[in-house]
């Protein structure tokens, strides 16, 4: 999950240097990393499907040879046009696609009691891979330059996850139907809803939240460039807020097991919302560092508890599917997310429309989320 990452995030670090090189605005010097998330989306349901038959190395072992060769590709990119391609299909379609929904799921497969507290190791994965190679990556990109900087990076991958992949051949146990431990609302109609009904809410809600997550990370870097700061200070609370991720995500993976899924989600969209709504008004040195580490801290547990949901409202045996769909619904708004931001940024010269445009977002999520928890209570009423 960690190596994996990579694909996710390095392309916020060297947005700057991309954006001179090719010559091309913002919003375009964006399209990169909005590929790459569509891809990972898109990517995660199919592997998902391709580790169900197959296996979970399987998948891994395909990811990190075309994340290895999509960075070499990038690296090699003679325009935007064929760097955009290189993390579209290689970086995200098909590498860290392999790493993120399908470890998530399989993750969730051989659990029972402390579920949440096992998806949320295994998701920080992720944002642990976010902390690490920011700086990484900015240290070299500074050194060598951002082409010399991606070769490296796609070697180092394609060799660590291929090798990591060998380790993980064991499947998962048969799951045992587990129809008691069901929260209400559960089964056929989830939050007393038709399942598809369900499923598309929770695909919107995924959507939304991650719209307003993709403002400060994908545009940290270019921000603090911005006010004059440095894309290495950027970089530097990049690391910070995903560092800051780790600890939410095992922290709201504990809470999960003791309040479930949804109300956990509820709690991580308000208090994503407060940090966003703290980067309008202040925008020194200090004060960004330590929005960023707030921003961190609030909102890393918020995408884990949708596999948590999904575990606890719907069947069992369409876990895997259903998990895949909603993790791929939020790398679309990740992906939505970090176009939109750069394109209002084009359009405005400021981002200070961007940071509100994302609070908006983020109060989609929260209306979504506070639907459905009234729709649960109010079926358990009706149950009683």
């Amino acid at each position: 999950m960690i190596v994996g990452a990579s694909g996710m995030y390095v392309v916020a670090v060297v947005l700057p240097e991309v954006q001179a090189d090719f010559g091309v605005a913002r919003g375009m010097a964006s399209l990169p990393y909005t590929l790459t998330m569509l891809g990972v989306g898109v990517g995660g349901v199919l592997m998902g499907r391709l580790a169900d038959k197959a296996g979970i190395t399987v998948p891994l072992m395909l990811g990190g040879a075309c994340l290895g060769g999509g960075f070499v590709a990038a690296a090699l990119a003679p325009n935007i046009w064929v760097f955009m391609a290189a993390h579209c299909i290689l970086i995200g379609l098909l590498g860290t696609s392999a790493t993120f929904s399908p470890l998530v799921a399989d993750t969730s497969l051989w659990f029972l009691k402390r579920r949440g507290i096992a998806v949320a190791v295994c998701a920080s994965g992720n944002y642990l891979g976010g902390a690490i190679w920011p700086p990484i990556v900015q240290h070299f990109v500074g050194a060598v330059g951002w082409r010399q900087t991606y070769i490296g990076l796609g070697i180092i991958c394609a060799v660590v996850m291929c090798s990591l992949a060998l380790l993980m051949r064991a499947r998962p146990p048969a799951l045992a139907a587990d129809a008691h431990a069901a929260r209400a609302g559960a089964g056929n109609r989830p939050f007393g809803l038709a399942t598809g009904q369900a499923q598309l809410l929770l695909c919107v809600a995924g959507v939304a939240c991650c719209v307003a997550m993709a403002m400060p990370q994908v545009h940290i870097v270019a921000y603090c460039g911005d006010l004059g700061y440095g894309p290495a200070r950027g970089a530097q609370m990049l690391s910070l807020m995903l560092a800051c991720g780790v600890v939410s995500r095992l922290v709201s993976g504990a809470i999960c097991d003791r309040i479930g899924g949804l109300r956990t989600l509820l709690l991580g969209s308000v208090l994503q919302c407060l940090s966003l709504l703290l980067f309008l008004p202040f925008d020194g040195l200090a004060s960004l560092y330590v929005i960023s580490a707030l921003f961190g801290l609030f909102q890393g547990g918020i995408v884990p508890s949708y596999a948590i949901i999904v575990r606890e409202y719907f069947p069992a045996a369409e876990a895997g599917q259903r998990v895949g769909t909603v993790i791929m619904c939020t790398m679309f708004g990740m992906a939505l997310g970090g176009w939109m931001s750069g394109k209002i940024f084009d359009l405005t010269g400021s981002y200070h429309a961007a940071f509100a445009n994302g609070i908006g977002w983020n109060l989609v999520n929260l209306s979504i989320a506070c639907l459905l928890l009234m729709r649960v209570r109010g079926v358990r009423l009706k149950t009683a």
